[in-house]
């Protein structure tokens, strides 16, 4: 494994790690909180983010495999394995989506036999605060080292805080006047619609690059320029790119004077390999066809 991909599975081992101990913490406390205050509402909300462990321990899983170096089965590396992690995330999102939708529809007109206390009240507050705040701790780490599944998992503290709200409204209707409790469920409803936004908008770019979505035009026309730029190269074309992990593996023609040397030639290669390398937008990794300029000129016109 490279010093990049140690510090990457690094930063995203500790996030995750600090993440689920806040996550078993605030869980608990919610359901105590619940518990002791009379509060359904809390309660839920407190398995709700109980459900945010599995995403941790699937980051946690998943970052052992893709960090891994390429090896003889995974000539191309593990950088996949990542994106099938943020699958599983969406997924789990989509699924607690659902699940709140339809608890908060088919509930929305059962009499709330008790009322909460204090307590839940309070505990539903530390959860929008807590969980919101790692949501922006997670996510910033999540975009420095690029990493989707850690910024997936982010989106899941936001779903958490935002569940919460519902219960904070219900809570404080609830101890205005009992009648008022119904609006639990209207809310919870409408956080479920949103988390369930949220999980496709984490899907979309997965599928995309599991269905092997190549580069953006602008990324191609900026290897083409790149490519150009190196002294040798008459011509680029045929540049195709496939999204792997964090960035593009490439493969791109170029044409150089058909009667230099196969040293030469291969000097030009390399030297158009390293640029991308070095300056490409997220090239990982790059294959280059040489070709004799003057020959392919032939067959064009032929």
């Amino acid at each position: 494994m490279d010093n990049g991909k140690q510090y990457e599975a690094l930063v995203a081992k500790r996030v995750t790690w600090i993440g689920m101990v806040a996550n078993i913490m605030l869980s608990v406390f919610k359901f105590v909180a619940g518990l002791v205050g009379h509060s359904q509402a809390m309660v839920a909300d407190a398995v709700h983010s109980f459900s945010d462990l599995s995403t941790d321990i699937a980051v946690l899983v998943g970052i052992k495999y893709w960090a891994s170096p390429a090896d003889e089965d995974h000539p191309y590396g593990h950088e996949r394995i990542e994106s099938i992690v943020t699958a599983f995330i969406a997924l789990a999102l989509f699924a607690v989506g659902l699940g709140i939708a339809y608890n908060g529809i088919v509930t929305a007109f059962e009499p709330d036999t008790k009322s909460p206390e204090a307590i839940a009240l309070v505990a539903a507050f530390i959860s929008i605060i807590t969980k919101e705040w790692l949501y922006r701790w997670t996510v910033k780490k999540g975009k420095a080292i690029d990493s989707s599944s850690v910024v997936a998992n982010a989106w899941h503290h936001r779903s958490d805080a935002m569940s919460s709200i519902p219960a904070l409204v219900a809570v404080a209707l609830a101890m205005a006047h009992p009648t008022l409790a119904f609006f639990d469920h209207v809310g919870a409803v409408v956080v479920a619609v949103f988390i369930i936004k949220v999980s496709f908008d984490i899907l979309k770019p997965v599928v995309m690059e599991l269905s092997d979505k190549g580069a953006s035009r602008s990324q191609i026309n900026a290897i083409d320029s790149l490519a150009m730029k190196i002294d040798g190269v008459k011509e680029v074309h045929s540049i195709r790119s496939r999204r792997v992990g964090k960035g593009y593996f490439v493969d791109l023609h170029v044409l150089v004077d058909g009667k230099m040397s196969v040293q030469d030639g291969h000097d030009i290669a390399r030297s158009v390999k390293n640029e991308l390398l070095d300056k490409g937008p997220k090239v990982l990794d790059v294959i280059v066809h040489l070709e004799p300029y003057q020959t392919s000129s032939k067959k064009n016109n032929g």
